[in-house]
């Protein structure tokens, strides 16, 4: 078994190349040789190789608890998060406050659970008038990544975007209604439009993003997938960008959406579908939502016939994220 031999201050850098060119064996953990590190690889590279006397195997079953078993109190075991989000080769994961002090202990050890990942992000919370994540490297350096989903690339740093796998089913759906003209507006860096612009036969898809960095990946985004004749990227506030009278379809994939229902509903063609997404008190679902679409169009001398009705996920304690499907004449 071959692997590649580098002193230890190279090793992150060359570990990181390896993967890179996606000969780095993840099925042997990395070794250490006194100052010297052991890299396992899959096959012949740029660098000087060695055959491995003595490769350890990683146990596929390794858990996260039995890494940090020598490492941790029997009580901060207790607290270890069960779960964390792998976005392209960067995970991200939320640590309870007790167990902060070892951020760095569980960050190592989330590396070597995913060899295959170059960083680990402490998410800590949402900032901002666009939603960027608060976040904090707790192993690795590079935030920079491609996560593939639902056949689609999208390019982001995972420190200054937010991309939620927890609408994953959502994208996927509406990934299949790309018919006809369609205008995103918040469109983010495509997490609407590219696989609606990828799996179905849309005339257009009008994205409008505000935020000029999140813009900036959406349209390399577009590049990366191969879609620039479909997806037409605007910069700009959907109050002034969104147009008027020409989709056949219009999502609303932003939890301020409600102050846009207006721009929302009168870029609709009669006929068109709204998908209109809220953050909504779970005494209220699905009541406040279909009421403010309902009551947004009838002040436009329009209807809405309501047609869906999904709940995505627990925003928060008591809290829903919610889209509602609407028909509107």
């Amino acid at each position: 078994m071959k692997a590649v031999r580098v002193p230890k201050e190279e090793a992150e850098t060359v570990r990181k190349r390896l993967l890179s060119l996606g000969v780095f064996d993840p099925s042997r953990k990395i070794i250490q040789n006194g100052e010297l590190i052991e890299l396992p690889i899959t096959n012949t590279t740029e660098y000087d190789m060695i055959e491995q006397d003595r490769p350890i195997m990683r146990n596929a079953k390794v858990t996260l608890l039995q890494l940090l078993a020598n490492v941790l109190s029997r009580d901060e075991l207790g607290k270890l998060p069960h779960g964390w989000q792998i976005l392209g080769d960067i995970i991200i994961v939320n640590i309870p406050t007790p167990l902060q002090k070892r951020k760095y202990e569980i960050g190592r050890a989330l590396l070597e659970l995913h060899p295959r990942c170059k960083t680990a992000l402490m998410m800590k919370g949402v900032t901002g008038r666009y939603r960027e994540p608060d976040v904090e490297t707790i192993a690795g350096d590079d935030t920079h990544t491609i996560h593939k989903e639902n056949g689609c690339l999208f390019k982001l740093d995972a420190s200054k975007i937010m991309f939620s796998k927890g609408n994953l089913d959502e994208r996927t759906r509406l990934s299949k209604f790309g018919q006809g003209i369609v205008v995103d507006m918040f469109a983010g860096i495509g997490y609407f439009s590219i696989p609606m612009a990828v799996h179905s036969n849309p005339k257009k898809v009008i994205a409008i993003e505000v935020n000029p960095l999140a813009y900036n990946y959406l349209c390399e985004n577009i590049a990366l997938n191969g879609v620039e004749g479909i997806v037409q990227p605007i910069q700009g506030d959907c109050l002034s960008m969104t147009p008027v009278g020409v989709a056949d379809r219009v999502i609303m994939g932003s939890f301020e959406a409600f102050h846009y229902l207006k721009q929302g509903i009168n870029a609709l063609k009669s006929g068109g579908t709204l998908h209109y997404h809220e953050t909504t008190p779970e005494k209220l679902v699905f009541e406040r939502p279909i009421g403010r679409v309902v009551e947004s169009a009838e002040k436009l001398d329009r209807s809405a016939k309501i047609i869906g009705l999904n709940k995505i996920k627990k925003y928060s304690p008591g809290v829903w994220h919610v889209v509602v499907d609407a028909q509107v004449f």
